[in-house]
């Protein structure tokens, strides 16, 4: 984005690290209220305005949808979709009074299809598609445009970083090893995190932009086989690309 000619700001939830090349390094925790209208109230009164805001921040989650906890599925919904909706709300303001802005939401494959033991993560993303394309009915005649990222698997330390389920039921150990061993092994051959960040930055900058962007061709081919294919093909092989 800063190649691309955007005055970028970057958040961390800890502490603010030194500014990252041409990108102003911000503390924001999307979890915490107070955290996020004050990052984005020093955006403003460092540049005036917002143009582009891109949601980014989630937690994984892995395991049978049973064996989460209700406080551990509260959780992954506080980060993946209520942080996104309380930074979103931060900038609309701004953007209704600019009339103009771009807000694109990185949602991932699990927002169209489903994802067994991850069935809470694709929740999430799939609240984070129905958001996003509806509020972008609200806010388009405003001068603003919402739209959706979606990756596949992609190689950063998001699948280092999954939490575990909180609990474990043995009638699912077996199965629960080989969507785990499944999601692996895909992840190690995973596309590279450029491909992604070209697809925000061609979302950003589209005079007309798409609803949705898929990124890399395993996501692009996801999207097409869940439009096209009937649902009973799609499942089968769903299931078997699972590990199930």
């Amino acid at each position: 984005l800063s190649r691309a000619g955007y005055r970028v700001y970057g958040t961390t939830r800890s502490a603010a690290p030194a500014d990252a090349g041409a990108v102003r390094m911000l503390t924001c925790d999307v979890t915490g209220q107070v955290s996020v209208e004050t990052c984005v109230a020093q955006v403003l009164k460092d540049a005036g305005r917002i143009d582009l805001l891109v949601n980014n921040a989630g937690i994984g989650l892995f395991g049978a949808a049973e064996e989460s906890s209700t406080a551990q599925a509260q959780q992954l919904f506080e980060a993946n979709f209520f942080g996104l909706l309380r930074v979103t709300n931060a900038v609309l303001p701004t953007m209704r009074r600019q009339r103009a802005g771009r807000i694109v939401n990185v949602s991932s494959v699990l927002g169209l299809i489903p994802a067994p033991f991850a069935a809470l993560y694709a929740a999430s993303k799939h609240a984070v598609e129905g958001y996003s394309e509806s509020l972008d009915h609200e806010v388009r005649s405003l001068g603003i445009r919402v739209v959706l990222i979606e990756p596949a698997y992609t190689r950063t330390s998001f699948a280092a970083s999954t939490a575990p389920a909180s609990g474990t039921i043995a009638a699912y150990d077996d199965m629960r090893a080989r969507v785990g061993a499944a999601m692996r092994k895909a992840n190690e051959v995973g596309d590279d995190v450029s491909i992604v960040a070209d697809r925000i930055v061609e979302a950003a900058g589209a005079e007309r932009p798409r609803r949705r962007y898929t990124a890399g061709p395993l996501a692009g081919r996801v999207a097409l086989l869940r439009r096209f294919v009937p649902a009973e093909a799609f499942d089968k092989s769903l299931h078997k690309q699972s590990g199930l």
